[in-house]
């Protein structure tokens, strides 16, 4: 039952999805079933590693560009990316994105998000065509279902990102945390300076924006005495461990719980505004543990689209190979 929940989200999220999901797992796990009911150790056959170039790596990341950049303009204007910049492909949301934010600071931070990350998909998309590449245009979306397989994959109930603050701050967190790790393990593909030095210009702006909104979420936990939100997106994080198949997250905490010591009086546990190991240095995710992320599929499994992305990414990097 555990297996077959963790892959609901496989193949397409809706009922119908959940169906196919349930059979795609059972066929995972009883290849090579005879007559009588006896099981084999075949298990499928991870597909061929490609070579990929810095145009693909490039493009890789426009995708994830994609996904956020559409976020933040849906809920901060109700509308996604334009034709101009790589749109136009269909985009799965609820009726309403727009969302309606209690007070002018949400609003204006939305705004600002929708900015820079519409930003990195045109400074991605003419770095691309610099190096004689070509821009992978937006892929098809979908922010409804992926969103509510998700949150019933974490133990929640549905979950609409766009219907209120602390909804489009969990939203908005997942995006900006998988953003981070994913430049970060990147880099390392990276063979031109110039480019690696741009890339690590926007893992950087993702960074500051994943720590700003922990800041909120944790500011507001405690001024309210309400965990509610941090419960739920550490439900998120524990699935996303789940899917990428490591511990590359740190659970949003308010702190300010005092103790006592002797000599220094009330001492206040820390919060977690950064998401790092031990030595306080930020996680790093490959390609094929975002891709498994994006899909919402288990280590192990190569299926090449689902979750956020139901037609796949666009480019070379797009089949986990892991």
């Amino acid at each position: 039952m555990d297996t077959t929940l963790s892959n609901i989200a496989k193949l397409g999220l809706s009922r119908r999805g959940f169906l196919a999901g349930a059979g795609a797992v059972t066929a995972a796990t009883l290849v090579g079933c005879g007559d009588n009911g006896a099981v084999t150790s075949t298990v499928p056959t991870p597909p061929a590693a490609v070579a990929v170039t810095d145009v693909d790596i490039l493009n890789f990341a426009l995708n994830l560009e994609y996904l956020e950049a559409e976020f933040y303009l849906r809920a901060a204007t109700g509308s996604g990316i334009s034709a101009a910049d790589g749109g136009g492909a269909t985009v799965t949301v609820p009726a309403t994105t727009k969302v309606a934010f209690s007070n002018a600071f949400y609003q204006q931070f939305a705004f600002e998000l929708a900015q820079t990350e519409l930003q990195h998909v045109r400074a991605i998309r003419a770095t691309i065509t610099s190096l004689g590449g070509t821009p992978v245009a937006a892929p098809a979306l979908n922010f409804t279902d992926a969103f509510n397989a998700v949150a019933f994959q974490a133990g929640l109930n549905s979950f609409n990102p766009f219907s209120s603050d602390a909804n489009f701050l969990i939203g908005a967190l997942t995006f900006e945390e998988v953003g981070v790790t994913a430049y970060t393990g990147a880099a390392k593909l990276i063979t031109s300076t110039a480019v690696l030095d741009a890339a690590a210009g926007i893992q950087a702006a993702e960074a500051y924006h994943a720590g700003a909104i922990r800041t909120i979420m944790a500011g507001s936990a405690l001024s309210s005495k309400s965990t509610a939100g941090l419960d739920a997106y550490n439900s998120i994080l524990q699935l996303l461990n789940k899917l990428d198949g490591t511990t590359h997250t740190t659970n949003l905490v308010t702190g300010g719980t005092a103790s006592t010591n002797a000599t220094v009086g009330a001492v206040y546990s820390p919060s977690s505004v950064v998401s790092a190991d031990a030595n306080a240095v930020g996680y790093a995710r490959t390609t094929d543990q975002v891709l498994h992320i994006a899909y919402a599929t288990l280590p192990g499994t190569f299926t090449a689209s689902g979750g956020f992305f139901p037609s796949g990414l666009n480019g070379t990097i797009k089949q986990p190979t892991t």
